[in-house]
């Protein structure tokens, strides 16, 4: 049984671990941004990033049939 079981937490989806280096001045903005919207700095990341993509179009889940661009640029 692991300690989110325990704690009678579901299990969420699987998250990929990812070391990140941020500037400390970034890093406070969106501590404060976490803050304000009640979630980990974890999740504002993630949340921040989603936002991201969006604006450029680009889905979480790709097409399968779909050529990733940089292979179509070469």
């Amino acid at each position: 049984m692991t300690e989110d079981n325990r704690r009678g937490r579901p299990r969420g989806p699987e998250k990929a671990a990812f070391a990140l280096r941020l500037d400390p001045k970034l890093l406070a903005a969106i501590r404060r941004c976490a803050a304000a919207d009640l979630r980990s700095v974890n999740a504002q990341i993630e949340v921040l990033l989603k936002d991201a993509l969006a604006r450029r179009g680009i889905p979480l889940h790709p097409d399968p049939d779909t050529a990733p661009e940089e292979d179509a640029a070469e």
